[in-house]
């Protein structure tokens, strides 16, 4: 059979040497958490199989169980090529929700807590010639407070702007051949005023002196190269480039990158990109290059109907963003859910800016045992997504609303806050979208209005430069920072179904839905002092009917209607228009 996602998993850091183990596995649900005592990593076959790698709740699975599993367990067997035994051997899962330990032939090679981001192990001591079992099991329940979980539903069905839950192995798993010493990860920061890259390398081996060879290319054509040493795990150097070429909104502009790590006789070569572009706050704005950019988004749950959280092929990844820019959207708030890196390749690839979330609801914010939890899940997915162009902002929390009568943790908030801003300096950060905010550089809101009339009476309070309009001002303090309208719109449309859930009143014709949609865009981006708006949303979700497109990413509305949309959008925006000092 064919492999399902078979497409390379980690665009920004390519080697030649790796295998795909998607597909069908073998697997067990495991509903007490006692498959260790029933000593299930020794029992002959699993009662069920699956598709990897999607979720057992999802139809593309061949499993779609929808009701709450406390633990799953999967298996599988895979054999090495015979070259590989002389370099190390990792394993590489780039998500599993939510806390997992790995078995080869028997032995555990590891464990990871976190259902968003990838991790790796080295199994180069547990492999065999010939066939090798690797067995996972995986435990998840999104009902403890413990464990950020998103919009998965914590009752038995969807309910709301709640959906399917997803358990397990949810993105591509694979394998990897690699040197002895080779490269771990690597940071690349863009330096527009001196035409330069800034390199930080993370290596395997600290121990012996090692050369570093790096070839920037555009086109094809070399623009670009330096080398390095290092006795350490780790190297940073400057590569000046002969050509600048910058990566805009909608005009990605990108350069491919060759990184060369010798030692002892062996090289460790891997290919990646990067694009050249800055990000600054200056008064009200967010200037991207230095200029003033109204980001134009659109709320992005990351949800497909066959299978879920996985998108059923890299083409669907990349759909979803023509879908959005074919509307006059130019960006993305990538809603509670640490997107695959596919969708970040496409992103960077087309020109389509997007903040990055994590899926915190679910995730008991009020205590400051919290921070343990969190913080570590958090800064995987920063370090992961650093590289990207595309991704112009950060937003750990998102509506940290009471929990059971008790309140956020100021402090938790404070200090993800500030390790967000230690990890990576040159993003703006919001602390938590929507409310209650602590410490930002985005003063952003959130907001369901309906009446367009009292929509724009609203934000009228805007016309001086010291008001906002601010729906918690009893549990936030506006302090002068660029204002954005991150939620808002919702407008409730099904034509196909009575039935679904929505925001407020549901307009009686598509005329109104129309004039609704094109009055609060009118409202917001004429207001000088908003700098972005991001729509509620690109598509339905499950009982969810906000979405502009269907489900299934039809479109809801006759194309005339659509290019209505999109005239309303692409209208120049206030800030576009008047200059402020220093652009």
């Amino acid at each position: 059979m064919n492999i399902p996602r078979e497409e390379y998993p980690r665009p920004q850091m390519v080697r030649k040497d790796w295998v795909n183990l998607n597909g069908l596995w073998e697997f067990e649900f495991d509903f007490g958490k006692t498959g260790r005592e029933r000593h299930l990593i020794h029992k002959d076959k699993f009662e069920r199989e699956i598709l990897v790698p999607f979720c057992p709740e999802s139809k593309l699975s061949g499993i779609e169980y929808t009701d709450f599993m406390n633990s799953v367990w999967y298996r599988r067997t895979f054999s090495v090529p015979q070259e590989w035994r002389k370099n190390r051997i990792l394993i590489h899962f780039e998500a599993v929700d939510y806390d997992c330990e790995v078995w080869i032939n028997g032995t555990s090679a590891g464990r990871h807590k976190g259902g968003y981001t990838p991790f790796t192990f080295d199994i180069s001591a547990l492999v065999t010639d010939g066939e090798n079992t690797l067995t996972v099991c995986v435990e998840d329940d999104n009902r403890t407070g413990l464990q950020p979980s998103g919009k998965q539903s914590n009752h038995y069905n969807s309910k709301g702007c709640l959906y399917t839950r997803v358990t397990g192995i949810w993105q591509t798993v694979w394998l990897e051949s690699v040197p002895e010493t080779h490269i771990k990860s690597y940071k690349i920061t863009p330096d527009i005023d001196n035409g330069c890259v800034h390199i930080s390398m993370y290596l395997s081996s600290s121990y012996q002196k090692k050369h570093i060879a790096a070839k920037a290319y555009y086109e094809g054509k070399e623009v670009g190269h330096t080398t390095a040493t290092s006795n350490g795990s780790s190297a940073n150097f400057t590569l000046k480039l002969s050509e600048l070429h910058i990566w805009q909104p909608l005009d990605p502009k990108l350069y491919d990158i060759e990184l060369t790590l010798s030692s002892d006789g062996k090289e460790d070569k891997i290919t990646g990109y990067f694009g050249m572009r800055t990000i600054e706050i200056a008064g009200n704005c967010v200037l991207i290059n230095g200029k003033p950019v109204f980001q134009r988004l659109v709320l992005d749950q990351g949800y497909y109907p066959g299978g879920i959280y996985t998108a059923p092929s890299d083409e669907a990844l990349r759909r979803d963003i023509e879908l959005s820019l074919a509307l006059g959207f130019n960006g993305a708030r990538l809603h509670q859910k640490v997107f695959e890196r596919r969708f970040l390749y496409w992103a960077d690839k087309l020109g389509y800016i997007v903040w990055g979330e994590y899926g915190n609801w679910g995730f008991d914010h009020t205590k400051a045992s919290a921070l343990g939890i969190f913080m570590p899940e958090w800064l995987e997915a920063v370090e992961r997504d650093y590289n990207s162009p595309a991704l112009i902002g950060w937003c750990p929390f998102n509506e940290t609303w009471d929990v059971n009568g008790s309140r956020q943790n100021n402090a938790l908030l404070k200090d993800i806050y500030l390790l967000t801003k230690a990890v990576d300096k040159t993003r703006p950060v919001i602390d938590t979208s929507g409310n209650f905010h602590v410490i930002t550089d985005i003063y952003d809101i959130h907001t369901y209005e309906q009446d367009v009339d009292k929509f724009r009476e609203n934000f009228s309070v805007m016309s001086d430069n010291e008001h906002v309009y601010d729906n918690h001002k009893d549990r936030q303090t506006y302090m002068g920072q660029p204002y954005f309208v991150s939620e808002y719109g919702g407008i409730w449309w099904n034509s196909k179904d009575e039935k679904g859930w929505g925001y407020g009143t549901r307009p009686e014709s598509i005329e109104e839905f129309a004039e609704r949609f094109e009055g609060m865009a009118d409202i917001l981006l004429t207001n000088p002092r908003i700098f972005a708006l991001c729509y509620t949303q690109l598509y339905d979700v499950e009982q969810e009917v906000n979405g502009l497109y269907y489900y299934d990413r039809t479109p809801k509305f006759p194309p005339g209607t659509m290019q209505r949309f999109k005239k309303a959008l692409q209208q120049t925006a206030s800030i576009e228009q008047n200059s402020v000092a220093g652009f």
